[in-house]
């Protein structure tokens, strides 16, 4: 009984070698596919992704479905993702070009199509982006940019000069009423 859940049925430097060659595989088409396959935007691209886990898993366990098997085959998948972060972490322009650079969707309240266009975004779907950060409308972002990495990096604007003088005045008046309430107060009482 141990012995079929324990004995490989592939050698093992193809148990070593699959999963690294899908692993590979699998972060070169998605850099090619775009940060948004990463972002999990909406429920055709969480299929896709939740997909390609059954889809590959052939791939990488072969005919063998042994806990040895396994077992190696996940050490494999973790060695070469331990290798890749490290070689990047020292070589910080082969991870740009990797990873690619950011899409800024808004600045300064202004929408881009051409970067929606590129990443295949509607404006419904960064508008969901921006009410899940407590922003209502476009005009209220500085702004808006997708990561590398499928993150959203949203940035609220900031007050602008003249709002910040008006709010400063609002403050003083207020403070003013408050003395002047205390003072009539205290000559009420004299």
């Amino acid at each position: 009984m141990f012995d079929s859940m324990f004995h490989m049925q592939l050698p093992l430097l193809e148990k070593i070698a699959r999963p690294i060659i899908v692993y590979l595989f699998l972060i070169g088409f998605l850099r090619l596919f775009g940060k948004r396959e990463l972002a999990q935007l909406n429920p055709f691209d969480l299929v896709v992704l939740l997909s390609l886990s059954n889809t590959v898993q052939n791939a990488i366990i072969g005919n063998d479905n042994s806990v040895t098997g396994g077992m190696i085959g996940a050490f494999a998948l973790l060695t070469i993702n331990w290798l890749l972060t490290r070689v990047l972490f020292k070589a910080p322009k082969l991870e740009k070009v990797l990873e690619g650079t950011k899409t800024e969707f808004i600045r300064h309240g202004v929408v881009d199509p051409k970067a929606l266009e590129r990443e295949t975004m509607t404006e419904l779907e960064l508008l969901s982006v921006i009410h899940k950060q407590g922003l209502n409308d476009f005009s209220e972002v500085e702004v808006c940019a997708l990561e590398p990495n499928g993150t959203f990096y949203v940035e609220a604007m900031k007050p602008s000069q003249d709002e910040r003088h008006i709010a400063a005045l609002k403050d003083a008046v207020e403070m003013l009423t408050i003395e002047v309430k205390q003072m009539r107060v205290q000559l009420g009482t004299q």
